[in-house]
């Protein structure tokens, strides 16, 4: 329901997955009123997706890690008079006010209502969406992002296909490939473009994460289990079919990511899950001007500090906001962020653990970083924005004839990136194609689609 406008919250929690929810509770737990928003309706984010509630699904923890984590921090916040969990509450932007923030929440699935929720202190918990580099045929039916695969068995108890082929990059494809074999799928290859010897580099940081070792041994034993082959340094360069995909072609990588000729070779499937590691979702941050960081792998993140503030006074960032690493990182930079806000010294335990965590996801980042090379398998007719159909052919027309040097000038004269998921699918590929160099991101005053109505309502009041 709208929020009362006299109500003031000590602080607002934009995010329910594992970084929000361990904020909202640790803060509670210290003395603080706060309020946790999330567009969906139950508690959890993309990463403890929940199975639909008609589907009866009796052991949903056989479809996650951690869950237990989940469950538990789930019942405390239910359970706690301090903590509020509002869900239906999509937060579309951000405002600095005399006492705080005004935090503007469409609400409801249809966007149908609008409300303002007041806080003196906000902390960003928003996690990550998936990076995508375009390659021929990307658009056909049954090609979906390894997330999505994950999210359709977790959230549906369904797959994708019946045999699919995980390709991209990242320690994502791994988790998907195993969800997917153990619920019965045949997975003919996990397609890896930048390999895994980078870790290799760092063998201190491994160490001091042997949680992460195992449970990267237990994926690649479930893999091999059942039978399903690892390509290292390879890539899917092209998706065949007419109403469905019905095959890959798979080449073999350079050291730039630029396919070798020669190296193709074509496996049948009818699904194909692919993703090139994730990328922080900060709109909502970098609007009110916070400034931000490229991480090892181009990544653009929040730029914190130790107390994991952002630059804009009484903004707090934590988890993927931060640089992507996992659910791990995201609950124990959560905590901490609580600590910081309610003004507690936190362990020191919990900053020992934070600190091994993010230094494993710095070197997470630079192992599977993209190379330049990529573009090497895209042709002028493929679509890079799916939204409005833009070509390679448009886009490099637009820098190499009409002069545009960033992602903001190609998009103004070719509309890549105006579509529904504005940008966020095509965004690295049109900023790769433009030759931009440590771009920042796309400030925008709306975090996500709202009705004219409602901004509307918004002027009035």
């Amino acid at each position: 329901m709208p929020t009362s406008p006299s109500e003031l919250f000590d602080l607002a929690v934009v995010g329910a997955g594992p970084a929000g929810l361990a904020a909202a509770v640790t803060a509670a737990d210290l003395g603080l009123r706060c309020v946790l928003l999330d567009g969906a309706d139950r508690t959890g984010g993309q990463y403890y997706r929940h199975p639909a509630p008609g589907l009866g699904a009796a052991r949903p923890d056989r479809l996650h890690h951690g869950w237990a984590a989940y469950t538990g921090l789930a019942a405390r916040l239910t359970a706690h008079r301090r903590a509020e969990f509002r869900g239906g509450h999509q937060v579309w932007a951000l405002e600095r006010t005399e006492d705080g923030f005004a935090v503007h929440v469409t609400l409801g699935p249809e966007a149908a209502e609008r409300t303002t929720v007041r806080a003196r202190t906000v902390l960003l918990a928003t996690g990550a969406y998936e990076r995508q580099l375009p390659f021929p045929g990307w658009t056909l039916p049954g090609v979906v992002t390894a997330g999505g695969a994950q999210a359709m068995l977790k959230a549906g108890l369904v797959l994708p296909g019946r045999r699919i082929v995980v390709a991209g990059s990242g320690p994502l494809l791994l988790a998907a490939a195993s969800s997917l074999v153990g619920a019965g799928a045949d997975v003919p290859a996990v397609v890896e473009a930048s390999g895994y010897l980078g870790y290799a580099r760092r063998p201190g940081v491994l160490a001091a994460v042997p949680a992460k070792l195992v449970e990267g041994a237990g994926h690649g034993s479930a893999l091999l289990r059942h039978g399903v082959r690892l390509r290292p340094r390879s890539a899917v360069v092209e998706a065949h079919g007419d109403e469905r995909v019905t095959g890959v072609t798979v080449a073999r990588l350079g050291a730039d990511w630029r396919p070798l000729p020669g190296t193709e070779r074509r496996i049948d499937c009818d699904a194909l899950a692919v993703g090139h590691g994730l990328l922080p979702q900060i709109e909502l941050a970098t609007e009110l001007g916070a400034q931000t960081r490229t991480g090892p792998d181009g990544a653009v993140a929040l730029r914190v500090d130790a107390r994991l503030r952002t630059t804009v006074p009484g903004l707090w960032s934590a988890g993927e906001t931060n640089g992507v690493g996992g659910a791990d990182l995201a609950l124990a930079e959560g905590e901490l962020a609580a600590h910081a806000i309610a003004g507690e010294p936190p362990e020191r335990a919990l900053l020992r653990r934070r600190a091994r965590l993010r230094a494993f996801a710095e070197l997470m980042a630079a192992a599977h970083r993209p190379g330049p090379g990529w573009t090497g398998w895209l042709r002028p007719d493929t679509d890079v924005c799916r939204c409005e159909e833009v070509p390679v052919a448009r886009i490099r027309e637009a820098v190499e004839e009409l002069g545009a040097g960033d992602p903001r000038t190609v998009k103004l004269l070719t509309r890549a990136g105006m579509g529904w998921c504005q940008g966020r699918m095509c965004g690295p590929a049109v900023a790769c194609l433009s030759g931009a160099t440590g771009a920042g991101p796309d400030r925008r005053p709306l975090a996500c689609p709202v009705p004219l109505s409602q901004l509307a309502a918004g002027a009035s009041e």
